[in-house]
């Protein structure tokens, strides 16, 4: 299955088989209270230009568009309920869960999470922390998200250690060559600064999350073949980690302009699209 979705995430999750899942992540919205919006910008050399960088070298900065969208849920947990317990329903008896959220809703979502998953099933907090943007003066800034790995099974899951992407050790003088060369893995802190706004890698939605941070989750969670879902899937870069690892994919949206940003990333691996009719060129 290579598919793209528009519509109702939860009746498309209903509609769906049971166990025929291996893999789901999520980054549901954060439910921040209040209504989001990203500017894209980009911007050139000018010397005359209306903002000034590194070294004191001047930019002319040109909007290129941008999007906002409410984040204001009066029962943000009951919107996620019957979510998560499709999800677990679809998943297979191997299978993982992965829920992306911010420290504000982290532990409320937890506690829902064992209610659906079971306590047992939790098998970590994955914090992945990046280095960008302003530095509040009344409190220490927010830099990271929280990742919640559930496996529906907690004896039985899918976890290719010899897949997992290897790191600098950060004092590579204590390791010896031979083992600095190699690089560790990981930890359950994954240090990764964000898309960054100039890159290749950027597309324009506002909330896209690293091809990095997805590709590790779907290499060792997931084996060659097996089907990986995200049902909030914004900017498609789950969609993106599954099809550049060998794996099908399932891709849902409520938002045509998400949908539009999925199949224009993806259209060299030619996705069914789904509900799509009228919003693509």
């Amino acid at each position: 299955m290579k598919r793209i979705v528009l519509g109702d995430n939860l009746e498309v999750l209903r509609a769906l088989p049971h166990a025929c899942a291996r893999l789901i992540y999520i980054d549901p919205p954060f439910n921040t209270g209040r209504a989001q919006k990203r500017t894209r910008l980009r911007t050139s050399r000018d010397v005359g230009g209306d903002r000034t960088g590194f070294q004191g070298r001047r930019y002319r900065t040109e909007i290129l568009g941008s999007a906002a969208w409410p984040d204001d849920f009066a029962d943000y947990l009951g919107f996620l309920a019957p979510r998560l317990a499709e999800a677990r329903r679809i998943l297979t008896p191997d299978g993982s869960l992965f829920f992306h959220i911010d420290s504000r809703e982290a532990h409320y979502c937890k506690v829902l999470l064992d209610e659906i998953f079971g306590r047992a099933s939790f098998l970590n907090e994955i914090i992945w922390a990046y280095d960008y943007g302003g530095r509040s003066r009344k409190r220490w800034p927010a830099k990271h998200d929280t990742i919640f790995w559930y496996a529906v099974d907690p004896t039985h899951y899918v976890f290719r250690y010899d897949d997992i992407d290897r790191v600098p050790y950060m004092a590579p003088g204590l390791v010896g060559p031979v083992k600095a060369a190699r690089g560790k893995t990981p930890t359950d802190v994954w240090w990764n600064t964000i898309v960054s706004p100039t890159g290749k890698e950027k597309t324009g939605y506002p909330t896209q999350k690293p091809l990095k941070i997805l590709e590790r989750i779907v290499r060792v969670h997931s084996d060659p073949g097996d089907l990986v879902v995200d049902f909030f899937a914004g900017s498609g870069t789950t969609g993106e980690a599954a099809a550049l690892n060998g794996r099908s994919y399932l891709l849902v949206d409520s938002n045509a302009e998400a949908v539009a940003v999925m199949a224009r990333r993806l259209w060299w691996d030619a996705p069914e699209l789904v509900g799509c009719e009228g919003i693509l060129p």
